[in-house]
């Protein structure tokens, strides 16, 4: 923690979920909106539609209500990560293990990126993230690519879906309140 002689301010808990699942929860708008279209589509093909586009309408209406808690899953998740990696950023510094072992996917790179913001790593990161290639408009995870079958992998559905709850070792804002203490002028 030598490295830290200073942390920029912190955000309240909500800002930081926000930070780090803005992309996940737009994609929750959209699957909200689909739902609602879906529901009145197949509402009025079960009015005088043929089966098969009932059918459809069904599938449709189920993939995208389903989708509504994957995304929320997979925020639970990220944020899970998030202070994961807040917590190893704020002991150890910038490592390049640890950013590598989270550019899998925009939602994991986004939630590194919210804690080495939050201690102000950012430019470092990015940095690293430049070398390897990977930038802004990276959206399809890596593993997809790899592995077409990965929704079949246990994998897949433990680290993106069913994190375990991770308690924070530090409390940041009162680490930023004792560091004030320290810096203020004396009368």
């Amino acid at each position: 923690m030598e490295h830290l002689q200073h942390i920029p301010k912190q955000p309240r808990t909500l800002v930081s979920y926000w930070n780090v699942n803005k992309l996940l929860y737009s994609a929750l708008l959209l699957f909200i909106v689909e739902t609602v279209y879906y529901y009145y589509g197949l509402y009025d093909a079960y009015q005088h539609a043929p089966v098969e586009i009932i059918l459809f309408w069904v599938w449709c209406l189920l993939f995208s209500f389903v989708h509504i808690f994957l995304v929320l899953m997979d925020g639970w998740s990220r944020f899970q990560n998030y202070k994961r990696i807040k917590d190893h950023l704020f002991q150890h510094g910038f490592t390049p293990k640890i950013a590598k072992h989270y550019s899998g996917s925009k939602c994991q790179r986004m939630a590194v990126i919210a804690a080495a913001k939050e201690l102000g790593m950012e430019d470092s990161l990015k940095r690293y993230y430049y070398k390897m290639g990977i930038r802004w408009y990276n959206f399809i995870p890596q593993f997809m690519l790899r592995d077409p079958l990965f929704l079949f992998k246990k994998y897949f559905w433990s680290r993106t879906f069913l994190e375990k709850y991770y308690e924070p070792k530090f409390d940041f804002k009162q680490y930023q309140n004792k560091l004030s203490e320290c810096y203020m002028p004396r009368d």
